[in-house]
C-alpha cells in the first residue's frame, strides 16, 4: 500500500493492515515534525504539498524495496498539508522473515522518501 494523504497516520491501523503471516520482524518507522532553529526562527509547523504524481513515486519506492530485500509486505504513507510539531510526516513499514531485511528496507525507503521530487515543503516559523 502506497498512499499520499492529508489524513493523520494511525499506527495501530498500519500494524493491523501490514501482512505478517510469515514475518519474524515488522518494522514501522515514523518521521515526525521536529523544531528546527534556522535563520527564520524555530519551526512551528511545515506545509507539505504534492506537485505531481506522488502516489506513483511512492509505488516506485515500494517496488525498489521489494526488489532489493526479502519482504513479505511494504506500506508507505506520505502526509500532505500543514503538520505541526510532533505530527507524523511519513511512515515506512516492512514485514520480513528477518529483522535485517526489514531494517535495511526501511532505511532505504526512508532515504527515498526524503528525496521525493513530487513533495515540496515550506517551513512555518514561530514569531
Amino acid at each position: 500500500m502506497e498512499i499520499c494523504s492529508s489524513s493523520p497516520i494511525d499506527p495501530a491501523e498500519v500494524y493491523d493492515t501490514i501482512v505478517k503471516t510469515g514475518a519474524g520482524s515488522v518494522l514501522l518507522h515514523f518521521a515526525v515534525v521536529k523544531p528546527m532553529a534556522a535563520a527564520g526562527g524555530t519551526t512551528e509547523s511545515i506545509d507539505y504539498c504534492s506537485i505531481g504524481d506522488s502516489e506513483a513515486e511512492l509505488r516506485g519506492i515500494a517496488r525498489e524495496m521489494v526488489a532489493d530485500f526479502k519482504l513479505e509486505d511494504v506500506i508507505i504513507i506520505r502526509r500532505t498539508g500543514r503538520l505541526n510539531l510532533g505530527d507524523i510526516i511519513s511512515l515506512v513499514a516492512a514485514s520480513a522473515a528477518s529483522s535485517e531485511d526489514a531494517f535495511n528496507a526501511c532505511r532505504q525507503g526512508l532515504a527515498r522518501l526524503k528525496a521525493m521530487k513530487t513533495i515540496v515543503k515550506e517551513e512555518v516559523f514561530a514569531a
